[in-house]
C-alpha cells in the first residue's frame, strides 16, 4: 500500500428533504488498498458510493477520486474507474454480447472482440452471449454487471454488493479476481453487508449505520479484545447505534 491516495472525502454528506441519509464523514482509502463498508441494510452504504462515484450531488462537502474533484467533474471520474452499482441491470434490450461491446466502445477500448469473448468465458456465459439481458437470470446478469466493471482494467474499483445473486462457484472466483486485481496494484472500495468478506480479504473497515459512520480501522484496531472476530464488533457498533438512536426518540418525545 502506498500513501497516495485515491478516494478522499471531507466533510461529505446527503439529505433528502429532512432526511439525513449520511451524516458528514471523512475517509481516505489509499493506493493498494481493500477498503470495505460494512452494515444493515438501509446504513447509507449505496449512498455513499453513488457519492463518491458522481451518480449523486452531496448535500454537504465533497470528495476527489484519483485527484479529480467529483462535483466538478463526475464524468472524468466514472470514466476511470469500475462501478459495480447496487441492483442495476444491463439494459434489456441489448443482448450480454452487446452490452460488453458498448461498454468497451464507451470506454475507448482496443481489441473488443477479443477482450468480450474472454470475460464472457470467464463468467461462463459463452452459451449466453447472444441471449437479451432481460432472459438472463439475476445471477446471470450480475456477471455481465461485472464483466462491465472490469473490462477496461480501471486502476480503482467501486463495488456495491457485488457477491448479491452469485452462486457460490462464483462468490469464490470473484473474491481471487479481486485478491488478484490488488495483488497486481489496484484498490477497491467495497459496500457490503457479508461481513465473512471483510474479515478474509479487506485491509481496512468502516462500519456504518443510520449513515454515520461508527468506527474504522483494521481488524486490530476495531477489536477491544483478541477473542473478536467482525460479526463481534458489528453487533457491538451496530447495537450500540440503535440505542443510542432509541434514547434520543425517547428525549426528543419527553420534550413534546
Amino acid at each position: 500500500m502506498s500513501s497516495e491516495a485515491l478516494v478522499e472525502a471531507k466533510d461529505l454528506g446527503k439529505r433528502f428533504g429532512d432526511f439525513v441519509a449520511l451524516h458528514p464523514l471523512d475517509v481516505t482509502v489509499f493506493a493498494g488498498e481493500f477498503f470495505g463498508v460494512f452494515g444493515p441494510n438501509g446504513a447509507g452504504k449505496s449512498t455513499f458510493i453513488k457519492l463518491l462515484t458522481g451518480q449523486l450531488s452531496p448535500s454537504l462537502g465533497g470528495a476527489k477520486i484519483l485527484g479529480t474533484n467529483v462535483a466538478n467533474d463526475p464524468q472524468k471520474v466514472k470514466a476511470n474507474v469500475g462501478i459495480v452499482p447496487e441492483s442495476e441491470s444491463p439494459p434489456s434490450y441489448l443482448t450480454a454480447a452487446e452490452y460488453l461491446h458498448f461498454v468497451c466502445q464507451i470506454r475507448g477500448i482496443r481489441e473488443v472482440s477479443s477482450k468480450v469473448e474472454y470475460w464472457l468465458d470467464w463468467f461462463g456465459l459463452n452459451d449466453k452471449k447472444n441471449t437479451l439481458c432481460k432472459d438472463l437470470s439475476k445471477g446471470q446478469r450480475q456477471k455481465v454487471m461485472l464483466a462491465g466493471a472490469f473490462i477496461h482494467e480501471p486502476r480503482l474499483l467501486f463495488l456495491d454488493e457485488p457477491f448479491v445473486n452469485l452462486d457460490p462457484i462464483y462468490q469464490r472466483k470473484c473474491r481471487q479476481l479481486l485478491m488478484d486485481h490488488i495483488e497486481s496494484g489496484g484498490t477497491i472500495f467495497l459496500c457490503s453487508h457479508i461481513l465473512e468478506v471483510a474479515e478474509r480479504m479487506c485491509t481496512r473497515v468502516a462500519v456504518i449505520d443510520h449513515g454515520r459512520v461508527l468506527a474504522a480501522g483494521t481488524m486490530d484496531e476495531l477489536r477491544i479484545s483478541e477473542e473478536e472476530d467482525l460479526e463481534d464488533i458489528f453487533i457491538r457498533l451496530v447495537g450500540s447505534s440503535v440505542h443510542e438512536i432509541e434514547l434520543r426518540e425517547d428525549s426528543i418525545g419527553e420534550e413534546e
